[in-house]
């Protein structure tokens, strides 16, 4: 064999070699299954990384809407302090949360997960980045119960598991303050009334995870981020909000991954 063919010989098994060096860095986009280079934050390709809708400059201080808001405005008691979301509720955000939350694609929650981490750094200032809004002395994570019903259906509890995701990102404990008493059909599918009539005392403290709160209150400063999917009307949020600040002195802030 000539020098020349030893030469090519020798370039092509490093250009070979390179190649599946290339190959095994290659993952699949768990939002669309496109190749995924890995080089961003979220386990997604270049063209869904760029299309996320992210909620930038919030304009409503209490419920973090990026628009003019009319809810908060005719809510007569509000219970919450205040809520942040990571994305306006898009077509494609839309695709996103029925293939996770009615499809059964829990590896989405490797996306939607990580995604809360911007609508928690939210909470630290105020519209349009305006005045910080403190750190309390204690912070806890929990999230919106499913009814026995609900969670059969589906499997699993998508707040549940987007609360440990942000849980495990933060290293904020994650615990299960609230239970549902009863079941209630879907709230997408009913107006702003209808919700409020429906989620009325739905909600309950659970007594054990509880006392650690309870505990911390003691201390100084609480305040619980209660993680949701979807921020629609903030009906659901508010009566979580009632059943815990009845009970406890501690500031509940809403954390949902669209508004």
């Amino acid at each position: 064999m000539s020098w020349t063919e030893q030469a090519g010989k020798w370039v092509r098994r490093l250009l070979n070699g390179a190649e599946s060096l290339l190959a095994s860095k290659m993952v699949s986009c768990v939002a669309c299954g496109a190749p995924n280079d890995g080089t961003r934050k979220l386990p997604v390709c270049r063209r869904c990384w760029e299309a996320i809708p992210w909620i930038h400059e919030v304009r409503c201080a209490k419920c973090g809407r990026y628009e003019a808001c009319p809810d908060c405005a005719r809510r007569t008691t509000t219970y919450f302090d205040q809520n942040r979301s990571a994305v306006r509720y898009n077509e494609r955000m839309k695709e996103w949360l029925g293939q996770y939350k009615y499809r059964g694609q829990e590896s989405l929650r490797s996306v939607l997960g990580p995604m809360l981490l911007h609508a928690y750094h939210l909470h630290r200032q105020g519209p349009s980045g305006g005045a910080d809004f403190g750190k309390p002395a204690s912070e806890f994570i929990s999230y919106v119960p499913l009814s026995e019903q609900r969670y059969a259906e589906r499997g699993f509890n998508q707040a549940e598991q987007l609360a440990s995701e942000l849980g495990r990102l933060t290293g904020l404990p994650v615990l299960p303050l609230l239970l549902r008493t009863r079941h209630t059909d879907k709230q997408s599918f009913k107006g702003r009334m209808e919700r409020l009539d429906d989620l009325q005392g739905v909600f309950a403290l659970e007594p054990g995870a509880a006392s650690q709160v309870a505990a911390a209150c003691r201390q100084g400063r609480v305040r619980v981020y209660l993680i949701d999917d979807v921020y629609t009307t903030g009906s659901t949020l508010n009566e979580c909000a009632r059943a815990l600040k009845t009970v406890l002195p501690l500031e509940v802030c809403g954390i949902s991954w669209a508004r």
